[in-house]
């Protein structure tokens, strides 16, 4: 992170650690175009606009002492965080902050990110349930979250005890990377007994939050991360949950944000499937196998591609089946593995679009998805 990123960062660091309802804020930045706009608006503007006093109060001793105080200290300490090989901060109007995420009610000021950033624009797909699973949940999401990433999905979850941790392990058994978005800051890890896997997931693949550094969890942090989880992801997986398990949370919220919601069926006679079990009675897609996600899902993965003409006709030739940009993409990965960053500084492409045409070539069977990116298949004679 240079001089500038740091410049950038620092009004919406003191936007983000002033800790104003999330909808405030998001409603303040839109009016005046920017944090640093919002942070230099006169208390009689924002008054006239029904801002409260304790808001206010807040705005003016930031503009009074801008570099002193506990504000001036969070700012620093995030600052020094980003610092760091392999951390980033990506805010709201960040190229690299994660596009569907975007799209939901009420999305984060901005992501602590330990990782690929480049990954949060993949298409992605939620694994959670129950912390208490049976051994018959751990297998099915360790099952599903494998197959799932062998597709070319990304795995998303929670690093929660039971399908949430077996759904990223699933994952990374393939050398795939999966996602973990996290209830507590950035340099805390819970529950403690999965820190070596959030330590593998860092250098494989992504952990995410929105929570400032020093948070240690609480039973409210959970929801606001289960709708970052939804927000992420095409679709939401529950492969156990009872009745009142924070993965209905999640799947409620996938229904609000318009994502797909599938939920697997299991013994009467367990009290982690009933959850699902109501789920399926309100419309969730019942899932027995990879198909009856894929076949959900497939539309979505593939529309802008099918929009553009490619995929629909199978041609004699390589060169005549490829568009021009999957051509191009196509030549940026060699025989041997290339990253998703490497791709996305190469060819220009914003991450969505990228992804898009890399998961078409590989379903072409031109390319494939291995651990740390992706290796070019020997072409066909």
């Amino acid at each position: 992170m240079n001089v500038t990123d740091s410049k950038q960062l620092g009004p919406w660091l003191a936007l983000f650690h002033m800790s104003f309802p999330l909808k405030v804020s998001l409603g303040l930045i839109q009016y005046f175009g920017s944090p640093s706009a919002l942070l230099s608006a006169s208390d009689t503007e924002l008054e006239s606009l029904g801002v409260s006093e304790k808001i206010r109060a807040a705005i003016r001793r930031y503009q009074e002492h801008p570099q002193s105080g506990k504000l001036y200290d969070l700012i620093n300490a995030s600052l020094l965080w980003a610092h760091e090989p392999n951390r980033h901060l990506i805010t709201l109007d960040d190229h690299r902050y994660p596009p569907r995420l975007k799209e939901i009610t009420a999305p984060p000021l901005l992501l602590f990110v330990q990782g690929s950033p480049a990954l949060l624009a993949t298409p992605q797909m939620a694994v959670v349930g129950s912390r208490h699973a049976s051994p018959s949940g751990i297998e099915t999401a360790n099952l599903f979250a494998r197959q799932l990433a062998e597709r070319g999905l990304t795995i998303t979850s929670g690093l929660a005890l039971g399908v949430d941790g077996a759904s990223h392990q699933g994952a990374l058994m393939t050398g795939r990377p999966t996602i973990a978005v996290m209830a507590t800051g950035a340099d805390q890890v819970y529950p403690r007994r999965h820190f070596d896997l959030a330590q593998e997931i860092c250098q494989q693949g992504a952990l995410i939050t929105e929570f400032p550094l020093g948070t240690t969890p609480k039973p409210a942090y959970f929801p606001q991360r289960n709708r970052v989880i939804s927000g992420l992801s095409l679709g939401v997986l529950v492969v156990e949950a009872a009745l009142r398990s924070g993965s209905l949370i999640t799947a409620r919220y996938a229904v609000e944000q318009g994502r797909e919601v599938f939920a697997m069926p299991g013994s009467i006679h367990n009290p982690t499937t009933k959850g699902c079990h109501e789920m399926i009675r309100q419309g969730a897609k019942l899932v027995e196998t990879l198909d009856d996600i894929l076949e959900e899902l497939s539309p979505q993965l593939l529309a802008d591609v099918q929009s553009s003409g490619q995929g629909s006709e199978v041609k004699e030739s390589e060169a005549e089946e490829l568009c021009g940009m999957s051509r191009q993409v196509l030549d940026l990965v060699s025989h041997e593995v290339t990253s998703m960053d490497l791709l996305v500084e190469r060819s220009g492409l914003p991450v969505v679009k990228l992804s898009q045409i890399l998961m078409q070539l590989e379903l072409d069977n031109r390319v494939v998805n291995v651990a740390g990116g992706f290796i070019r298949k020997i072409s066909r004679r």
